[in-house]
């Protein structure tokens, strides 16, 4: 194969584009969550979008109002929910520095011996300070990184504003850069669709309106501290398979061994009726209608993608795994070459027994 003049430009032109694509990572890196962050909310916002922009007859002005929007939502319970939050938490914080787990254990296993009620507390009192520290320290660096958090909020918005507007235009670029076929490039973007769909529609939405439920059954049973507890149940309901039962049982437990089982008998009821159906049914059918995607790859894609991205691996992760399966499948039917061309399969294997 002779190497000649313009291949030396193509690999040339390749090398810099290379180079070029390795320095843009390293300026976005910084804020390449906060990008994500700000795609994903557009997509979620894309229906509203759409339907301004055909009462204002504005791309610009649909932007602006959907945007205003979005800061709204943030912005006003982060005013008005932050105070109220950092309070409860030091008040659980020094609640649980008086608890006495040893006669809530003796109360619960009136048969135990004194060793193990003694032991057992040693333990719980023991995980409850890990706990109680660990969120103290993370409520102290959200504090001390107030500026990087406004700066990345900026971002978010102003690339939030900027994709709702030129969407379109976006769409048409990324299909040019595209190396599948028109014809292949259709067939993998509705399972794309419905996968990204399913992780935030079934798991981060239908958890947000569980941990609002759950919050709702805190109000109404009198629960202390309730504004904490709804925000645990709420990451708890978006992570598949342990969900806010894990609040709610102790809960429960805690209500019948002070003295109130009426209390928990109501409450365990609301949560199993209530709080569950939401899990059961509900997410089940979104999920299940979009995709027939297993509970273990959202759950793994969630757990590692919290250590790469942070809180938005949530939603990353099970995206990133769930698109790679997309790939497999396509290449386990058929040769994923057959995604960068339009001739039919016996064509292309001709081509190649030919070559």
């Amino acid at each position: 194969m002779e190497f000649n003049e313009r291949d030396a430009k193509k690999f040339s032109m390749m090398a810099i584009i290379a180079g070029l694509g390795v320095l843009a990572f390293l300026v976005v890196r910084p804020v390449v969550t906060s990008v994500l962050a700000a795609l994903i909310l557009a997509y979620l916002f894309m229906p509203l979008q759409k339907r301004v922009v055909k009462i204002v007859r504005n791309k610009t002005l649909s932007a602006s109002i959907v945007l205003s929007l979005l800061l709204i939502i943030i912005l006003i319970p982060i005013w008005f929910l932050i105070p109220v939050v950092v309070e409860q938490i030091f008040q659980m914080f020094k609640y649980t520095q008086t608890l006495d787990i040893h006669a809530i254990l003796a109360n619960l296993f009136p048969t135990a011996s004194d060793q193990f009620s003694s032991q057992a507390s040693v333990a719980v009192n023991s995980f409850i300070s890990k706990i109680s520290a660990s969120v103290l320290n993370s409520l102290v660096s959200v504090f001390l990184d107030v500026p990087t958090i406004t700066l990345h909020l900026f971002i978010i918005c102003f690339v939030f504003f900027f994709v709702l507007r030129d969407h379109e235009d976006l769409k048409e670029f990324m299909r040019g850069l595209s190396p599948f076929s028109p014809s292949k490039e259709k067939m993998l973007v509705k399972p794309f669709k419905d996968i990204t769909d399913s992780v935030i529609y079934g798991q981060i939405i239908i958890g947000l309106v569980q941990g609002a439920l759950a919050g709702i059954g805190f109000l109404i049973f009198g629960i202390h501290n309730a504004l904490v507890l709804t925000v645990f149940a709420t990451i708890l309901s978006i992570l598949p398979i342990v969900g806010p039962f894990i609040i709610w049982i102790p809960v429960s437990i805690y209500l019948f061994t002070t003295g109130q089982p009426s209390v928990a008998l109501g409450y365990l009821i609301y949560n199993l009726i209530i709080v569950s159906t939401v899990d059961n049914i509900l997410r089940s059918y979104l999920v299940s209608r979009k995709t027939n995607i297993s509970p273990a790859v959202i759950l793994v894609g969630m757990m590692g993608g919290i250590f790469i991205f942070g809180m938005m691996g949530l939603i990353l992760g099970p995206l990133i795994l769930a698109y790679f399966l997309v790939f497999l499948q396509s290449y386990r039917e058929k040769s994923l070459y057959t995604l960068f061309s339009d001739k039919p399969v016996v064509e292309q294997a001709s081509a190649q027994k030919s070559n």
